[in-house]
C-alpha cells in the first residue's frame, strides 16, 4: 500500500491476479474448506428416471443424427453446466476439469497467468479490467485499467462468464497469450507470455504517525499465522493505532476468516451460517485473542467481498473497529466445492452468513463507519491515498472531521 505522500500506485496491490474468477463472479470461496468428493452421490435416484427421459432422447438424437458429431466429454461438460446454470445462481457453477484444477489453486498465494484484476460490468455484461499487480506480465505489456476483454487467441469472448474466460487467458508460464481489449473506441491487440506470480498475504508498515498498517490480500490457510507475524512486526501495541486494510480482498476460506476475527475478538460470536428451515450453525471466537490494545480502523471497498465482509461485519457488530471506505461488495452467501469423478467441480451455494448481530447483507454489503469516496479509475498513481489519509487523521486526530454513517 502506498505511503501518504508517496503513493506508488495503488491499483498495483489489487489482490488476487488473473484473471482471478473469485473477486467478481463465482467465486469469493467462502466456505471452500467444505471441498469433498463427489462419488458417493453419483447413482441415480430412482424418482429420477422418469424426469430423465427427455435428456436421454435429446442425447440419443445427438448422437445419431447430428450433422456435425460432439465427442462425450463436450456433451457431458455441457450438460452438467446447463444443470447448475438452471439454479440461477451466480455463485453456483460447474467447472471442467481444467478449470476447476485452476480455480481450486487459487488460494495457494501463486498462479500461472498475465497480472489482471477484472469485473463485469453490471449493464452490459463485459469484463473489463480494474487492477494490474506490480512488476505482473500484463502491466509490462501495456494493459490499462478499464481496458475491456474482446477476444483472447482470436476467440471472441464478449459472451463469456469470467470462468471460462480465466480459463483461456490462465496458462503454463512461459507460454503467450493473444487478447485484444477495447480501450474507448480502439481495439488493441496485445501478446502477452504468461509468467508464474507469486502474491503475498499480508504486507505491513509503519506510518508516518506511529500507525501500524497491515494490508491482508485474501483468507488463506495461512492468514491468521500470517496476521500473527505482522502484528509483531509492526509491535501493533505500542503505536497510535492499528490499520487493517481489507480493500480489494474478495475473500477466501470460512475457517480462515473466523480465526483471523479471533485476532481482534475475545469472545462472542464471529458469523451465523443460516442453511434455512430455522437450520443455524453459529460461530464463536476461537479465544486465540491477539491482545491489541490500540483503535483500529479497518478499510473496505466495493471489491472487499465475502470473508473481508464478514470479518468487517463482526468487527463493526461488536464495536471493536472503526469501518471505514465505501460499501462493501454485498456478497452473503457460502459455497461448498464438490470435485466430480470426471476431475471437474461443482461450487453449490448451501447456506447464507450473518453478521453476529443477524444482519444478512447480500447485495448490500457492510455500510462503513465512515464514508470516504475514491474513484481509483482516475487514479494515477501520483496523489495521495484519500482513504489511507482518513484513516490515519481519524487515529491521530479524533477531532478530525468526517463524514460518518449511523448504522
Amino acid at each position: 500500500m502506498p505511503f501518504l505522500n508517496a503513493a506508488r500506485g495503488r491499483l498495483q496491490h489489487f489482490t488476487l491476479a488473473l484473471i482471478i474468477v473469485v473477486i467478481f463472479f463465482a467465486g469469493f470461496a467462502l466456505g471452500n474448506q467444505y471441498a469433498v468428493g463427489a462419488q458417493s452421490t453419483s447413482s441415480e435416484p430412482a424418482e429420477t428416471e422418469k424426469a430423465f427421459e427427455p435428456f436421454w432422447e435429446t442425447y440419443n438424437l445427438i448422437q445419431s443424427d447430428a450433422l456435425e458429431k460432439v465427442d462425450i466429454d463436450t456433451l457431458v461438460n455441457g450438460a452438467t453446466k446447463g444443470l447448475v446454470d438452471s439454479l440461477s445462481d451466480d455463485f453456483s457453477s460447474y467447472m471442467d476439469p481444467q478449470t476447476y484444477d485452476l480455480l481450486n489453486s487459487d488460494l495457494s498465494g501463486e498462479f500461472e497467468g498475465i497480472g489482471v484484476v477484472i469485473h463485469t460490468i453490471e449493464n452490459s455484461s463485459e469484463i473489463e479490467v480494474i487492477g494490474l499487480l506490480e512488476g505482473a506480465p500484463a502491466q509490462a505489456a501495456g494493459i490499462l485499467p478499464g481496458d475491456i476483454f474482446m477476444k483472447v487467441d482470436d476467440v471472441d469472448v464478449t459472451t463469456v462468464d469470467q470462468t471460462e474466460l480465466a480459463a483461456r487467458v490462465r496458462g503454463p508460464e512461459g507460454t503467450d497469450v493473444k487478447i485484444t481489449m477495447q480501450r474507448s473506441d480502439n481495439l488493441i491487440d496485445f501478446t502477452i507470455t504468461r509468467a508464474r506470480i507469486t502474491v503475498p498475504n499480508t504486507e505491513n508498515r509503519v506510518l508516518d504517525g506511529n500507525i501500524a498498517y497491515i494490508k491482508l490480500n485474501q483468507f488463506t490457510a495461512s492468514a491468521r499465522p500470517e496476521l500473527d507475524t505482522a502484528l509483531q512486526e509492526v509491535d501493533v501495541n505500542n503505536r497510535a493505532g492499528l490499520i487493517l486494510d481489507l480493500r480489494d480482498n474478495p475473500g477466501g476460506l470460512l475457517n480462515s476468516a473466523i480465526d483471523v476475527a479471533s485476532a481482534f475478538i475475545p469472545s462472542g460470536t464471529v458469523v451465523i451460517e443460516d442453511f434455512g428451515s430455522d437450520n443455524t450453525h453459529t460461530y464463536e471466537a476461537t479465544g486465540d485473542f491477539a491482545s491489541i490494545q490500540v483503535p483500529i480502523v479497518v478499510l473496505v471497498n466495493e471489491s472487499s467481498a465475502s470473508a473481508s465482509e464478514l470479518l468487517a461485519g463482526a468487527l463493526q457488530d461488536h464495536h471493536t473497529a472503526t469501518i471505514l471506505g465505501t460499501t462493501t461488495f454485498g456478497k452473503g452467501t457460502v459455497q461448498t466445492w464438490h470435485q466430480l469423478s470426471n476431475g471437474g467441480g461443482v461450487r453449490l451455494t448451501i447456506a447464507r452468513w450473518l453478521t453476529p448481530d443477524g444482519h444478512w447483507i447480500h447485495h448490500e454489503g457492510i455500510t462503513p463507519d465512515i464514508d470516504v469516496e475514491w474513484d481509483r479509475q482516475t487514479f494515477t498513481g501520483d496523489e495521495p491515498d484519500p482513504q489511507l489519509e482518513a484513516a490515519v487523521k481519524f487515529l491521530t486526530d479524533p477531532s478530525t472531521e468526517t463524514v460518518q454513517n449511523t448504522q
